[in-house]
C-alpha cells in the first residue's frame, strides 16, 4: 500500500454560544483547523485533524497547509502508511516542530492502519483497559455570575469534575475559584489551570491561600521552561502540580520528571505530535512513577477520538482520578462526524469501529471549511 496524496481542508467553527473561554493565553471564541485526509493507492482512507493556535505552538491554518504541501507531503507520498515509525522520522527530518501539523499526519496514519487491520486504533495500542473515561468541563476566566453560571449547567450536564482557568489576576482567580466551590458543594473535585499566567511568587503565594478550597490539581501555574522552579513550587504548595505547556516533546517530560516538576504529565496527540509520541511520553512518566491526564487544545471530533483511543489504552493516563479534557466537540458548534462521540457527562467512551472508528460528514465540512 503507498500514500498517493494528502489533502488539506482548513475550517472554522464557532464555539457555542456561552461556551466561548478565556485564559492567560486570550480568548477563544472560533477554532480555525485543518482537516487532513490522507488517501492511499488501495482505496483506504486515513482523517486527521490539526488543531492549531499560533498562541499555543505558532502554528496557523495557513502554515500548517504550507507545511503539509511543501515539506511533509513530499516526505511521505509514495511511502507505506503503516511504517509510521518511519514516517515520523522522515517528517521529523524536513521541518521541526510544528506538532499539530505533525500530528494530523501521522493519526491519519494510524487511522488507516486500524482500518487495514479492522480493528480499533486501541486495539493496536495493545487494547483497551477501560471502558470509560471520566471527563470535567471547562470554566474559562471569566466574571463570577457567568462562571458561577456555567457551573451550574456542567453540574446538571452530570459532570463529576470542574476545571477553572486562572492565572489572569490573582484575587479574581481566588474569588471565581471559591465561588464554583460553593456551586459545586465539598465533593466534587475542582482543578486550576493557570497557563503560565503566575511567575513562581503569585502561584505559590495564590496556591497557599485556596489550601481550603480542597483543589484536585494547579495546572501549569507558571511558564514552561524551568523544571527547577516547577519542582520548587510543587514542594511549597498544598496541592498536586500538573504539567501541560512545560511538556510537549519526550526531553521536555524527561526533564520534568527528573526535576521533579510535577505529579501529573497532561498529554494528547496534538501536543507530542501523534498517538504514537503521545505513547512515548505517557511511558517517561511511567518509568518515573507519575501519572498522565488527557489535556485538549479543544479539539474537533477527529482529534477528540485519538485522544479517546489513547485515554482507553494506557493504563498510566489516569481518568479515573484526573478527569480529562475530553470536551471539543460539546463546546463547538459541529463536531464534523456523521455520528457524535459518546463524551457524557460524566464518562466518555471509545469508538470501536476500524481505526479512529469515526466518519467525516461531508455536508458539516462543506458547510464550515474556509474557501
Amino acid at each position: 500500500m503507498k500514500i498517493e496524496r494528502i489533502e488539506t481542508i482548513p475550517v472554522e467553527i464557532p464555539l457555542k454560544e456561552g461556551f466561548s473561554t478565556k485564559t492567560a493565553h486570550g480568548v477563544h471564541a472560533v477554532s480555525n483547523y485543518v482537516i487532513v485526509r490522507v488517501h492511499t493507492d488501495q482505496g483506504l482512507i486515513g482523517l486527521g485533524e490539526a488543531t492549531v493556535a499560533p498562541r499555543w505552538t505558532g502554528e496557523t491554518s495557513a502554515t500548517c497547509i504550507s507545511v503539509i504541501e511543501q515539506l511533509l507531503a513530499p516526505a511521505v507520498v509514495g511511502q507505506n502508511p503503516l511504517d509510521i515509525t518511519r514516517l515520523r522520522h522522515r517528517m521529523d527530518r524536513v521541518v521541526k516542530l510544528n506538532p499539530f501539523t505533525k500530528a494530523a499526519i501521522e493519526m491519519a496514519l494510524w487511522d488507516i492502519a486500524g482500518k487495514a487491520a479492522n480493528m480499533p486504533i486501541c486495539q493496536l495500542l495493545g487494547g483497551p483497559v477501560r471502558e470509560k473515561m471520566r471527563i470535567k468541563l471547562v470554566i474559562g476566566a471569566l466574571d463570577i455570575p457567568t462562571a458561577v453560571q456555567l457551573a451550574e449547567r456542567f453540574l446538571n450536564m452530570g459532570v463529576t469534575c470542574l476545571k477553572v482557568k486562572t492565572g489572569i489576576n490573582a484575587e479574581d482567580d481566588i474569588a471565581r475559584v471559591r465561588a464554583v466551590r460553593e456551586v459545586a458543594g465539598p465533593n466534587i473535585p475542582i482543578t486550576i489551570d493557570s497557563n503560565c499566567g503566575w511567575n513562581i511568587t503569585t502561584a505559590r503565594h495564590t496556591l497557599q491561600r485556596m489550601a481550603d478550597l480542597n483543589i484536585l490539581l494547579a495546572e501549569q501555574p507558571i511558564p514552561p521552561n524551568d523544571p527547577a522552579a516547577m519542582g520548587a513550587l510543587r514542594a511549597s504548595v498544598p496541592m498536586q502540580i500538573m504539567a501541560d505547556e512545560s511538556v510537549f516533546t519526550l526531553t521536555d517530560a524527561w526533564n520534568v520528571c527528573a526535576a521533579g516538576g510535577a505529579d501529573i504529565l497532561s498529554v494528547y496527540p496534538g501536543k507530542h505530535g501523534g498517538i504514537a509520541g503521545t505513547v512515548e511520553i505517557v511511558n517517561v512518566a511511567k518509568a518515573a512513577g507519575i501519572s498522565c491526564a488527557i489535556g485538549s487544545n479543544l479539539e474537533l471530533g477527529i482529534a477528540t477520538a485519538a485522544m479517546l483511543h489513547l485515554a482507553a489504552a494506557l493504563p498510566t493516563i489516569e481518568s479515573e482520578t484526573y478527569p480529562a479534557d475530553l470536551v471539543g466537540p460539546i463546546y463547538h458548534q459541529a463536531d464534523l462526524l456523521t455520528a457524535p462521540l459518546e463524551l457524557g457527562p460524566p464518562a466518555a467512551v471509545c469508538p470501536m469501529g476500524p481505526g479512529l472508528g469515526v466518519t467525516l460528514d461531508e455536508k458539516q465540512l462543506q458547510k464550515w471549511r474556509v474557501g
